[in-house]
């Protein structure tokens, strides 16, 4: 399962998904519009997917991971430390179920911030 994501007018990403029950979730009520928030180095927005907290969910990414935080049905891009983060570590506000990552440079999510168009597609 791939997926393009859309940020405002001049980013596009390419995302593989995992083999979970959220991915799935997630890939199966594509395509997604929202405005996407920011919070530290990690953009997230909420969806309209409802999944539980999985088994294997946690709170520290790495670089490029997408996670899906049930609290807020949110889907959230990791790329960079948060307000939750300590020192260099990626953390998110609370367990997150990994279901995919970025694939290539995730170097131009660091020039996002504040509230921004995202649109996630089928590839």
């Amino acid at each position: 399962m791939e997926i393009i994501i859309k940020i405002g007018e001049e980013t596009q990403l390419f995302a593989g998904l995992n083999e979970t029950k959220t991915a799935r979730r997630i890939f199966e009520a594509l395509p997604l519009e929202s405005k996407g928030s920011t919070w530290g180095e990690e953009i997230y927005f909420t969806t309209p997917v409802e999944a539980p907290i999985e088994e294997d969910a946690r709170e520290v990414l790495e670089a490029g991971e997408l996670g899906y935080w049930p609290d807020m049905q949110a889907f959230c891009i990791f790329y960079g430390p948060t307000p939750a983060s300590k020192g260099h570590e990626i953390r998110a506000a609370g367990p997150v179920n990994v279901f995919g990552k970025i694939k290539g440079d995730i170097a131009p999510l660091k020039n996002i911030k504040g509230l921004v168009n995202v649109v996630v597609e089928k590839r």
